[in-house]
């Protein structure tokens, strides 16, 4: 019998791995718990991976998607959408090149350095609102890859990226793994974000994120997110 198209839940999301992408297994870390929490509810999940802004961009509008993931929380977004409780976490920090190590202790000591960014993204709260009123600068890029060889040219001396998605880029992309000689991870952690999934503000998106947010509370989120990076080869 085919399945019923009642019980089939439709999410955007991006090529963000080990987090989610369409090649990776179980469709990444954050995907396997989202199915799995709407497994326990009786859905499926299916999702449709698109660049970020677009990704965005389908949820604000009308389209067959109620929501997107993953996504970092701001104020802004929490008036905008309807936020699911959280989905795990992700490790937030600097990339920086090899032969020209960064020492930082606080958000003052970022300043006088250009920060790469991703366009659209959200970072944190404290880091964002330092760019909006001109305190950090930053060069903004179309994706994490992107940045990363910015990185190894020397053309930025720091990159805002997850651990996870730097250590699953330069360990599995063609482009970038000659490249991982001159790249390390700063051991000092901006944040440890939190993950969500953002839903469009109407009933439907009210729905859709009740029954998440439902099955959430009946796994064990970070018991299937170890799972699935292990799966996937990034920790």
């Amino acid at each position: 019998m085919p399945a019923d198209p009642t019980r089939v839940i439709r999410l955007s999301s991006l090529e963000w791995p080990p987090y989610t992408g369409a090649s990776l297994p179980r469709h990444g870390a954050t995907t396997a718990v989202i199915a799995a929490a709407l497994a326990s509810m009786g859905y499926r999940l299916e999702v449709a991976y698109f660049p970020w802004s677009r990704a965005t961009a389908l949820v604000r509008h009308d389209s067959p998607f109620a929501g997107y993931y993953p996504e970092y929380l701001s104020a802004d977004l929490a008036r905008e959408f309807l936020v699911s409780d959280p989905i795990g976490t992700g490790p937030l920090g600097f990339a920086y090149h090899a032969a020209a190590p960064v020492r930082w202790d606080s958000m003052a000591d970022l300043s006088k350095y250009r920060i790469g960014v991703v366009e659209g993204y959200v970072n944190t709260e404290q880091f964002d609102t330092r760019v909006r009123q001109g305190k950090q600068m930053v060069d903004p890029a179309v994706n994490d890859k992107q940045n990363l060889r910015k990185l190894a040219a020397g053309r930025v001396p720091l990159v805002l990226i997850d651990r996870r998605v730097y250590a699953h880029l330069v360990l599995n992309d063609a482009d970038l793994r000659p490249l991982a000689p001159l790249l390390r991870f700063h051991p000092r952690l901006l944040e440890d974000k939190k993950l969500y999934i953002c839903f469009r503000p109407n009933a439907e998106g009210e729905r859709v994120r009740t029954i998440v947010n439902a099955g959430l509370k009946r796994i064990d989120i970070e018991a299937v997110l170890a799972a699935a990076l292990g799966a996937g080869g990034a920790n």
